[in-house]
């Protein structure tokens, strides 16, 4: 029996890096990388599918602390700039489609 791989695009993406346009300031720290995981169901209490489906801003702010590393406070997503919210959350948005509706794009 032949050992069967994976191509690398056929292997689940299960996170996510982020470069902000604009670090995020934690003290004298600046956070310029963020990395984005797959949401499991425990980290979507609370929230609404469609509400995220529609990047909804407040749905964002729930389950981006949950989904970040290092882990983004609520208040550090509400001053983040919009352009950086956009990308984390457009990341979220991809790990909850069903491979099926992921098949006909590129992943990067």
């Amino acid at each position: 029996m032949k050992d069967e791989q994976l191509n690398e695009s056929e292997v689940p993406r299960t996170e996510a890096t982020i470069t902000l346009d604009a670090p995020v300031l934690r003290g004298t720290t600046k956070i310029e990388t963020v990395v984005v995981r797959k949401p499991n169901s425990g980290a979507l209490r609370g929230t609404r599918l469609q509400a995220l489906m529609d990047m909804d801003v407040e749905s964002m702010m729930t389950v981006l602390p949950r989904v970040t590393t290092p882990a983004l406070t609520r208040a550090e997503v509400m001053l983040m700039e919009p352009g950086d919210l956009l990308q984390l959350s457009i990341e979220v948005v991809g790990f909850l489609l069903p491979k099926s509706a992921m098949s006909g794009f590129q992943q990067s």
